[in-house]
């Protein structure tokens, strides 16, 4: 039996509250598997938590309880240097806020993971990248002299290059026009039919539709799963989920 690439067991977490208000429960007992060759969306009405899970989800946020563990190992057993290992060498994050440094080019940019993981990136891995996302001739613009647009695919390139085990993307297509969306879709599906794993977090509904299951959260927990489903599918479970709320 294959262990999961990402499992979580009744994750709980919650925020401080205002000054002597109890804390803010955001995620209430979330359990889940993602799979080698899976990629699975998160959706749900603004303030359902799915921003918070994709941060539990890859360790770049603490959680209160349960279980998360990713390549089989329990984040909450990691100490800090561990976990930033793990990271490294497993994990690529799609940010909303690209996270690029402004005084590389589009190329370092994308060549700054490797380097940082002191394996160094192949000049033909960042140059392919670069390609699948359609700036093969923007690699040595700096992210000043690039669009919003522009600037988050040299952020999904960057993951490309990489080649990480697990994608985690954050609205990976919402600074995008349609046709550039589509195309950056179709690249974490190819990601997925590598065998690797990727978690999406997004409000485009017919981005969810093209991932192989969809997760829909309400108030912390799971409402809803749906398995390739159709956009109107979608948007119904997510209609339901928020008029439930």
């Amino acid at each position: 039996m294959n262990i999961p690439r990402v499992s979580a067991h009744n994750l709980q977490k919650s925020f401080p509250g205002g000054r002597k208000q109890p804390p803010v429960p955001v995620l209430r007992g979330i359990s889940l598997e993602v799979g080698d060759g899976e990629m699975v969306s998160i959706v749900g009405p603004s303030g359902s938590g799915k921003s918070t899970l994709l941060y539990c989800l890859s360790g770049l946020e603490p959680y209160n309880s349960g279980s998360v563990r990713v390549e089989g190992h329990e984040l909450g057993e990691l100490g800090r240097s561990a976990l930033a290992s793990l990271r490294r060498d497993h994990v690529g994050f799609v940010f909303q806020s690209y996270n690029l440094i402004p005084s590389l080019s589009a190329r370092e940019n994308v060549a700054l993971p490797a380097r940082l993981a002191r394996r160094g990136a192949r000049r033909t891995d960042v140059t392919a990248a670069l390609a699948a996302v359609g700036l093969g001739d923007r690699a040595r613009h700096k992210p000043g002299q690039l669009s919003g647009g522009q600037q988050q695919r040299v952020a999904i390139a960057r993951v490309l290059a990489m080649k990480p085990h697990i994608v985690f993307a954050d609205e990976p297509t919402g600074s995008l026009d349609t046709a550039s969306g589509d195309g950056v879709l179709q690249q974490l599906r190819d990601v997925a039919r590598e065998g690797r794993s990727v978690v999406v977090v997004t409000h485009d509904l017919e981005a969810a539709a093209r991932t192989d299951r969809v997760l829909v959260l309400r108030d912390g927990v799971i409402h809803s799963e749906l398995r390739e489903p159709t956009p109107e599918q979608v948007l119904d479970a997510v209609s339901l989920a928020g008029a439930a709320a």
